[in-house]
Protein backbone atom coordinates (compact mmCIF):
# COMPACT_ATOMS: atom_id res chain seq x y z
CA UNK A 1 0.00 0.00 0.00
CA UNK A 2 2.61 2.45 1.03
CA UNK A 3 4.61 1.37 -2.57
CA UNK A 4 1.21 2.77 -4.29
CA UNK A 5 1.34 5.68 -2.36
CA UNK A 6 5.00 6.52 -3.16
CA UNK A 7 4.24 6.37 -6.32
CA UNK A 8 1.03 8.37 -6.86
CA UNK A 9 3.18 11.46 -4.97
CA UNK A 10 5.71 11.13 -7.09
CA UNK A 11 3.08 11.15 -10.43
CA UNK A 12 1.74 14.34 -9.22
CA UNK A 13 5.01 15.34 -9.25
CA UNK A 14 6.04 15.40 -5.63
CA UNK A 15 9.31 14.95 -4.98
CA UNK A 16 11.19 12.16 -2.95
CA UNK A 17 11.97 14.50 0.40
CA UNK A 18 8.64 16.18 0.17
CA UNK A 19 7.31 12.57 0.04
CA UNK A 20 9.33 11.77 3.37
CA UNK A 21 8.28 14.93 5.14
CA UNK A 22 4.57 13.91 4.80
CA UNK A 23 5.54 10.26 5.89
CA UNK A 24 7.07 11.48 8.61
CA UNK A 25 4.44 14.14 9.56
CA UNK A 26 1.58 11.44 9.60
CA UNK A 27 3.70 9.08 11.57
CA UNK A 28 4.39 12.23 14.47
CA UNK A 29 0.47 12.45 14.44
CA UNK A 30 -0.30 8.96 14.87
CA UNK A 31 1.93 9.27 17.88
CA UNK A 32 0.60 12.38 19.25
CA UNK A 33 -2.67 11.22 18.90
CA UNK A 34 -2.10 8.10 20.51
CA UNK A 35 0.01 9.80 23.43
CA UNK A 36 -2.86 12.16 24.05
CA UNK A 37 -5.41 9.65 24.12
CA UNK A 38 -3.33 7.77 26.70
CA UNK A 39 -2.70 11.21 28.58
CA UNK A 40 -6.74 11.10 28.95
CA UNK A 41 -7.25 7.43 29.79
CA UNK A 42 -4.56 8.13 32.71
CA UNK A 43 -6.30 11.59 34.06
CA UNK A 44 -9.34 9.57 34.64
CA UNK A 45 -7.88 6.34 35.95
CA UNK A 46 -6.26 8.30 38.06
CA UNK A 47 -9.23 10.06 39.18
CA UNK A 48 -11.24 6.22 39.56
CA UNK A 49 -8.31 5.99 41.18
CA UNK A 50 -8.88 9.07 44.05
CA UNK A 51 -5.06 9.53 42.81
CA UNK A 52 -4.74 13.63 42.24
CA UNK A 53 -1.22 13.72 41.92
CA UNK A 54 -1.50 11.49 38.93
CA UNK A 55 -4.30 13.87 37.58
CA UNK A 56 -1.90 16.76 38.35
CA UNK A 57 0.72 14.90 36.44
CA UNK A 58 -1.76 14.91 33.12
CA UNK A 59 -2.15 19.22 33.35
CA UNK A 60 0.72 21.73 31.52
CA UNK A 61 1.58 24.37 34.14
CA UNK A 62 -0.38 27.18 32.50
CA UNK A 63 -3.36 25.11 32.53
CA UNK A 64 -6.86 26.33 31.95
CA UNK A 65 -9.92 24.45 33.22
CA UNK A 66 -13.59 25.54 33.32
CA UNK A 67 -17.00 24.08 33.82
CA UNK A 68 -20.36 25.64 35.09
CA UNK A 69 -19.65 24.73 39.36
CA UNK A 70 -16.11 26.59 39.22
CA UNK A 71 -15.93 28.63 36.54
CA UNK A 72 -12.36 29.36 34.64
CA UNK A 73 -9.41 28.44 36.92
CA UNK A 74 -5.73 28.66 36.27
CA UNK A 75 -2.49 26.72 36.96
CA UNK A 76 -2.50 25.41 40.40
CA UNK A 77 -5.79 26.00 41.17
CA UNK A 78 -6.80 23.17 38.94
CA UNK A 79 -4.93 20.48 40.63
CA UNK A 80 -6.09 21.68 43.96
CA UNK A 81 -10.05 22.05 42.69
CA UNK A 82 -9.59 17.58 41.59
CA UNK A 83 -7.28 17.06 45.22
CA UNK A 84 -10.25 18.83 47.16
CA UNK A 85 -12.99 17.21 45.43
CA UNK A 86 -11.34 13.81 45.76
CA UNK A 87 -10.66 14.39 49.74
CA UNK A 88 -14.38 16.09 50.31
CA UNK A 89 -15.60 13.05 48.74
CA UNK A 90 -14.35 10.59 51.71
CA UNK A 91 -14.23 7.74 49.25
CA UNK A 92 -17.58 7.72 48.31
CA UNK A 93 -16.94 9.38 44.50
CA UNK A 94 -17.65 6.95 41.46
CA UNK A 95 -15.79 8.31 38.18
CA UNK A 96 -16.27 6.31 34.87
CA UNK A 97 -15.24 7.77 31.17
CA UNK A 98 -15.68 6.70 27.85
CA UNK A 99 -15.27 7.91 24.06
CA UNK A 100 -12.01 9.36 24.28
CA UNK A 101 -11.22 10.70 21.38
CA UNK A 102 -8.01 12.82 20.14
CA UNK A 103 -7.73 14.68 16.96
CA UNK A 104 -4.16 16.32 16.92
CA UNK A 105 -3.92 18.96 19.25
CA UNK A 106 -7.01 18.29 20.78
CA UNK A 107 -9.40 15.84 22.10
CA UNK A 108 -12.57 14.70 23.94
CA UNK A 109 -14.05 12.68 26.59
CA UNK A 110 -17.45 11.65 28.39
CA UNK A 111 -17.52 10.95 32.15
CA UNK A 112 -19.52 10.59 34.48
CA UNK A 113 -19.71 11.12 38.38
CA UNK A 114 -21.86 9.59 41.12
CA UNK A 115 -21.43 10.74 44.58
CA UNK A 116 -23.59 12.48 47.72
CA UNK A 117 -23.55 15.92 47.06
CA UNK A 118 -21.48 17.08 50.33
CA UNK A 119 -24.21 19.75 51.54
CA UNK A 120 -27.35 17.76 51.13
CA UNK A 121 -25.89 14.20 50.65
CA UNK A 122 -28.44 13.87 47.98
CA UNK A 123 -27.53 11.40 45.09
CA UNK A 124 -25.74 13.04 42.24
CA UNK A 125 -25.21 11.33 38.68
CA UNK A 126 -23.87 13.86 36.89
CA UNK A 127 -23.12 13.08 33.35
CA UNK A 128 -19.95 15.48 31.58
CA UNK A 129 -18.46 16.20 28.44
CA UNK A 130 -14.88 17.17 28.54
CA UNK A 131 -12.97 19.03 25.83
CA UNK A 132 -9.06 19.35 25.67
CA UNK A 133 -6.08 20.92 24.06
CA UNK A 134 -2.92 20.03 24.62
CA UNK A 135 0.50 21.41 24.27
CA UNK A 136 4.13 19.93 24.96
CA UNK A 137 2.50 16.43 25.61
CA UNK A 138 0.55 17.83 28.31
CA UNK A 139 -3.50 19.00 28.76
CA UNK A 140 -3.15 23.14 28.50
CA UNK A 141 -6.37 23.26 28.32
CA UNK A 142 -9.68 21.02 30.11
CA UNK A 143 -13.43 22.34 29.57
CA UNK A 144 -16.17 19.87 31.53
CA UNK A 145 -19.93 20.68 30.15
CA UNK A 146 -22.83 19.36 32.25
CA UNK A 147 -26.56 20.22 32.49
CA UNK A 148 -26.30 22.61 35.04
CA UNK A 149 -30.39 22.61 35.49
CA UNK A 150 -30.15 18.42 36.25
CA UNK A 151 -27.02 18.59 38.42
CA UNK A 152 -28.33 21.48 40.52
CA UNK A 153 -32.18 19.49 40.84
CA UNK A 154 -30.37 16.25 41.94
CA UNK A 155 -27.69 18.04 44.69
CA UNK A 156 -30.56 20.77 45.76
CA UNK A 157 -33.65 19.19 45.50
CA UNK A 158 -36.55 21.28 44.69
CA UNK A 159 -34.53 24.53 45.17
CA UNK A 160 -32.44 23.35 42.29
CA UNK A 161 -35.38 22.61 39.95
CA UNK A 162 -37.27 25.64 40.61
CA UNK A 163 -33.68 27.69 40.19
CA UNK A 164 -31.23 25.78 38.25
CA UNK A 165 -32.13 27.62 35.07
CA UNK A 166 -31.84 31.11 36.57
CA UNK A 167 -28.17 32.80 36.47
CA UNK A 168 -28.74 33.74 40.36
CA UNK A 169 -28.17 30.17 41.37
CA UNK A 170 -25.20 29.44 39.00
CA UNK A 171 -23.38 32.87 40.33
CA UNK A 172 -24.10 31.38 43.80
CA UNK A 173 -22.48 27.76 43.11
CA UNK A 174 -20.24 29.55 41.62
CA UNK A 175 -18.98 32.26 44.54
CA UNK A 176 -19.36 28.33 47.38
CA UNK A 177 -17.25 26.88 45.22
CA UNK A 178 -14.60 29.15 44.85
CA UNK A 179 -15.04 29.99 48.29
CA UNK A 180 -14.36 26.64 49.25
CA UNK A 181 -11.67 26.25 46.81
CA UNK A 182 -9.87 29.42 48.46
CA UNK A 183 -10.53 28.05 52.25
CA UNK A 184 -9.10 24.70 50.90
CA UNK A 185 -5.63 26.38 49.41
CA UNK A 186 -5.30 27.98 52.96
CA UNK A 187 -5.66 24.72 54.51
CA UNK A 188 -2.39 23.43 52.07
CA UNK A 189 0.90 22.90 53.81
CA UNK A 190 3.68 24.78 51.85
Amino acid sequence: MRCKIFLAAIAIGLTINEVLQLENYKILHEINTMNHKQLIEHFYTSFQNGDADGMSSCYHPEVIFSDPAFGELHGDSVSDMWRMLIERSSGNLTITFHDVKTEDSYGSAKWEAKYPFSKSQRPVHNKIEAQFKFKDGKIIEHRDYFDFWKWSSMALGWPGKLLGFTPFLRNKVRTQSRELLKKYQATKPG
